[in-house]
């Protein structure tokens, strides 16, 4: 052991022993974030619509001055859900364009967009959610429509730089309570 040990040090190797087993780092741990199973309640508007929302969250009319537009603050979370309602007259292709070129803006941070299109041909409820994933500003938008009177718009927003996977289980659970919003929703005549 001497002779190696000799030999080491005149070639200019450092060499560490130890008598405990291998050293093996530790994985990072990941943040486990829960939210309480949703309590939705009907949401009664002055408006040409209504829908349940989750409990959980703040209903407040929209800082512009635009009848029928309201804000779900999920201050827990802190996200916004901002609501956008249009009376359709004869626009209804601007509309549906404008929604979705809204989602587009956000295929440059994206990593991808799934639509998934919604029909409730009963209730009269048609529309698009999208689920943006990447570092982009909304995980989630959606439009619904009528086709002849009414047309709502939504997208949730973090109050964070997007980081995708510190906030996906935020947006999961918010991504469903539109869902709901969406099932719940009638328009009003």
């Amino acid at each position: 052991m001497k002779k190696i040990f000799r030999l080491l040090l005149l070639v200019g190797t450092t060499l560490f022993f130890s008598c405990r087993g291998e050293i093996l780092p530790k994985p990072e741990g990941m943040l486990r974030l829960s939210y309480p199973t949703p309590d939705y309640k009907e949401v009664s508007l002055p408006c040409p619509y209504s829908f349940e929302k989750n409990e959980l969250s703040e209903l407040q009319k929209a800082r512009r001055n635009k009848a029928c537009w309201y804000n779900l603050e999920y201050n827990n979370m802190k996200a916004t859900l901002y609501l956008s309602y249009y009376r359709v007259h004869n626009n209804l292709d601007s509309l549906l364009r404008d929604a979705q070129n809204l989602t587009q803006e956000h295929f440059i941070k994206a990593d991808g967009i799934k639509p998934e299109e919604y029909i409730n041909a009963e209730k009269k409820v048609y529309g698009m959610i999208y689920k943006v994933s990447g570092n982009a500003a909304s995980p989630s938008q959606f439009y619904v429509t009528d086709s002849l009177d009414h047309f709502l718009v939504g997208s949730i927003y973090f109050k964070v730089k997007p980081n995708y996977d510190s906030i996906l289980p935020a947006a999961n659970y918010l991504r469903n309570d539109i869902k709901h919003l969406i099932e719940t929703l009638h328009w009003k005549e």
